[in-house]
């Protein structure tokens, strides 16, 4: 409720209903430039454009300067909303939006601010019904704006009085239409310290009308600062501080707290209250500016009496004169965002993927693409190989000869399925869940989430990719390398073979009488063939091993940098990605939450 114009000579002001019609100055009045007047934002204010102003609607007019900040905020303020603003970016694909919503409204608030007046602190006063905000209200404007009595609630909507021109941005935000703009008294004792003040009234917080309540927190999301008034009665009511002051804990250098009515309490009462009322403001975790050290303004007035207003009018003087209160106001709004967004961004412990999770992947890919199978099926074939290249023409003959006398032996065998030799599908998935797990593991939960769904998406194909790596590299050549060492050993095979027949030979040319008989020496030659052979076969077995086992462990290698490879493009590429992605927004959330 507004005062209006007295049209005395006395220049005494008289109370009215802001709803009621416009105030304006009587002729006399007007004429006379020493007069002392009430000046209510409305009074001898000429638009260049009258009729676009509303009825109910009427703004501070262009005789009001409007002065912007001018530049940005402070550096660290500056770097910490530039931060924030980062992290909302790399996130938007990452978070729910509604995640992101206090951060995207602290984001417009600050560069709103920006563009008002810096020249303006705007602090409101709330309180409960009966607590005496608006008779505090009076007491500081010195003059009956804001109505007052029995009758609740009393404040319907939010008033302002501003002590300076070119606030009528800021009241424009604060959506306080023209009527409910109000200005001290001229001249006025006192008004000098409070130059740029705006001083907001509002409704009741805990009105019974919704409109009422909704109207208190629209308006104290926008301000600069708050002076909460409460009496003796209700200082600890459950409502004030679980609904508003543990929820502002963090604003607490925008904030004074004021106990009311101590003109109702006896002796050193209001002290104890006031006591008991710190104690209050502890437990809700607002920190306290006393001793010099930042938080919260706690003192005790009577705004009926006039004790205190005073000394409250000189804090609000100081406070106003610093023009720090927006940015605080700011700073703190983006702590609370920090604080809010901490689960989304803090992991717990050091999540990533080690050299040891890495290592694992690769070797459950090599096992479900059956690289150790390979390398050993590739060695027995060096092997192979070289048995038939250094054994004994017998022993071969042997061998074919139980080939062809087995049913089936000549023919080549049908080839395991490949589900279950060459990639194991279940394997591979369970290797891309082990590893995405080892990745996400401490993890805030959306980004766990996406860690899991980037290594989903990149494993599709990765069982194919890996029957395809298994046919191409899995199959052992036919003809491995030969060593050095290898004709030689073929030739000493031949010799003892040869020793074999030729002492067969002579052996049968005395048995026939066309050789003298001399039994030893062909039993010699004979028996040096037949011992020969063998140990050249043995021999070659020997020397065989080094080279077959390099040979099939070159094979497994192979296989195993190829499913490596494979996996490191599909799988652990893409986490990293969305780890290196994390460890964006999380350098980006450092710089946010630190003042």
């Amino acid at each position: 409720m507004a005062a209006g114009d007295s049209g005395e000579a006395a220049g005494k002001p008289a109370a009215q209903e802001p709803e009621s019609q416009e105030p304006h100055d009587p002729p006399e009045e007007a004429a006379r430039p020493d007069a002392v007047r009430w000046d209510d934002g409305l009074i001898a204010r000429r638009a260049s454009d009258p009729s676009a102003l509303a009825d109910d609607d009427v703004s501070l007019l262009a005789d009001e300067p409007h002065s912007p900040v001018g530049g940005p905020y402070a550096a660290p303020l500056r770097a910490r909303l530039g931060a924030l603003r980062e992290l909302v970016g790399l996130s938007r694909t990452r978070l729910d939006g509604r995640a992101l919503d206090e951060a995207d409204r602290v984001l417009g608030e600050a560069a709103a601010r920006q563009r008002l007046s810096s020249q303006h602190t705007v602090v409101a006063i709330a309180g409960a019904t009966g607590s005496g905000k608006s008779t505090l209200f009076n007491a500081l404007a010195g003059v009956p704006i804001s109505e007052t009595g029995l009758r609740r609630p009393t404040t319907s909507a939010p008033i302002s009085l501003a002590w300076s021109d070119g606030a009528a941005g800021l009241l424009d935000r604060l959506a306080i239409p023209g009527r409910l703009r109000r200005r001290p008294l001229a001249g006025g004792s006192g008004d000098e310290a409070l130059q740029g003040l705006v001083l907001v009234d509002l409704p009741d917080h805990d009105s019974a009308l919704t409109v009422h309540r909704e109207q208190v927190d629209r308006v104290l999301a926008l301000v600069d600062a708050v002076v909460w008034v409460v009496d003796p009665e209700k200082y600890a009511d459950a409502a004030l501080h679980e609904r508003y002051l543990r929820p502002l804990a963090g604003h607490a250098e925008v904030t004074f707290v004021v106990l009311n009515q101590i003109d109702r309490l006896p002796g050193d009462a209001a002290d104890q209250v006031l006591d008991d009322l710190r104690r209050l403001l502890d437990e809700d975790g607002i920190a306290l500016g006393e001793h010099g050290e930042p938080g919260a303004t706690v003192l005790a007035l009577s705004a009926l009496t006039g004790e205190g207003v005073g000394e409250l009018r000189e804090l609000l003087g100081r406070f106003v004169q610093d023009r720090t209160a927006a940015a605080r106001r700011i700073s703190a709004d983006v702590d609370a965002a920090a604080k809010r967004l901490r689960s989304l961004y803090v992991a717990d412990g050091h999540p990533g993927l080690g050299e040891r999770a890495r290592d694992d992947f690769t070797a459950r890919l090599a096992g479900a693409v059956g690289a150790k199978a390979v390398g050993e099926e590739a060695e027995r074939q060096w092997r192979r190989n070289a048995g038939r290249a250094c054994g004994t023409p017998w022993l071969r003959l042997w061998r074919w000869y139980e080939r062809v006398r087995t049913p089936g032996g000549g023919l080549p065998q049908p080839p395991e399925p490949v589900e279950e030799e060459l990639t194991a599908r279940q394997r591979v998935e369970q290797a891309v869940r082990t590893v995405a797990d080892e990745a996400a593991h401490g993890l805030p939960v959306p980004w766990a989430q996406a860690v899991r769904e980037a290594a989903v998406r990149g494993a599709e194909g990765l069982p194919e990719a890996l029957d395809e790596l298994a046919v191409t590299l899995g199959t052992p050549s036919p003809r491995p390398p030969r060593p050095a060492w290898w004709p030689a050993a073929v030739l000493a095979q031949a010799a003892m073979t040869l020793l074999q027949i030729y002492g067969g030979l002579w052996l049968l040319g005395q048995i026939i009488g066309v050789l003298e008989p001399m039994l030893v020496p062909p039993v010699l030659l004979m028996l040096g063939g037949i011992v020969g052979g063998p140990l050249v076969e043995w021999a070659c077995a020997a020397a065989a091993k080094g080279p077959a086992r390099r040979y099939g462990q070159d094979a497994e290698r192979r296989l195993k940098e190829a499913a490596a490879a494979c996996g490191r493009a599909k799988v652990l590429d893409p986490i990293a990605a969305e780890l290196l992605r994390y460890r964006e927004v999380r350098e980006q959330y450092v710089t946010v939450s630190r003042r």
